[in-house]
């Protein structure tokens, strides 16, 4: 019979996943799992993982995002509480400035830098993948690296990310907009491109997104109008490095809704 650890149990119980298919935690939910009480003492625990972050200049708005709720009290009157959505990594700093007596402490910081681990894959082990466990591997990666530069954007002073992300779009696709790649793709109204690229394809996309966000952080872009034109610089330099790397960009990515239908259909 398999023994789940009741912490490790309990960490995976109060994990949440948002519309990105992003894990996070609420530190309001993950107090009482590390044996606090009070969450004036707890709050202490976390800034002091936020200067841990901050000194290892990472992003501590990424990583710990202020959220506001409703609390019932017991004559049924609501007030508001602060609390944080947290990454992974956030509750790993939190759980390395916890208590170190409490063995809840040193579970939590096995746990999620274990967690951490199994989320990422050497370039060997890549390699042995198959394309369609390629390609998924690739839309995982994609798809958070879009919520990280979401944030960035915003703090970018970004509002209208159609127009934005259509702007990288049409540097990396020779001016094709969101639209006109799920046309020629012939996907279905509200289906995702993403979804629908093969792995190499994923992976310019998802360089142009770190790429992009990078740029928008070091250049300390902040208008809306400045992001979008370095979000289409940075896609035609990716576009223009594919075909200096004697890649033809369109004929081995006009087919990719094929690709993807052939990996599908060799599954079933």
């Amino acid at each position: 019979m398999k023994v789940i650890d009741k912490n490790s149990a309990s960490f995976e119980e109060i994990k949440h996943t948002d519309e990105n298919g992003l894990e996070f935690w609420y530190a309001r939910e993950l107090m009482p799992v590390l044996q606090y009480s009070n969450w004036q003492n707890f709050e202490k625990i976390i800034k002091k993982a936020k200067i841990s972050c901050e000194n290892s200049d990472i992003s501590v708005f990424e990583h710990f995002i202020d959220v506001n709720k409703l609390s019932k009290r017991a004559n049924n009157a609501e007030v508001e509480i602060n609390d944080y959505k947290l990454t992974r990594y956030a509750c790993y700093l939190i759980a390395q400035n916890g208590d170190s007596r409490k063995k809840v402490i040193a579970l939590a910081q096995t746990y999620f830098a274990v967690q951490t681990r199994k989320q990422e894959i050497s370039e060997s082990e890549y390699r042995l993948l198959t394309e369609d466990e390629k390609r998924f591997y690739q839309r995982d990666l994609t798809r958070k690296g879009n919520y990280s530069l979401n944030q960035t954007a915003k703090n970018a002073g970004v509002k209208n990310f159609d127009k934005f992300h259509n702007a990288g779009y049409k540097g990396l696709y020779n001016g094709e907009t969101a639209d006109d790649i799920a046309k020629r793709k012939g996907l279905r109204y509200r289906e995702d491109i993403l979804d629908n690229m093969c792995s190499e394809e994923l992976a310019a996309n998802l360089f142009r997104i770190t790429q992009t966000e990078s740029r928008l952080k070091r250049d300390k872009i902040d208008t809306e109008k400045r992001a979008c034109d370095t979000h289409n610089k940075i896609g035609k330099i990716v576009r223009k490095a594919i075909k200096e790397a004697g890649r033809n960009y369109a004929r081995r990515f006009a087919n990719a809704k094929e690709k993807f239908k052939a990996t599908r259909k060799g599954k079933h």
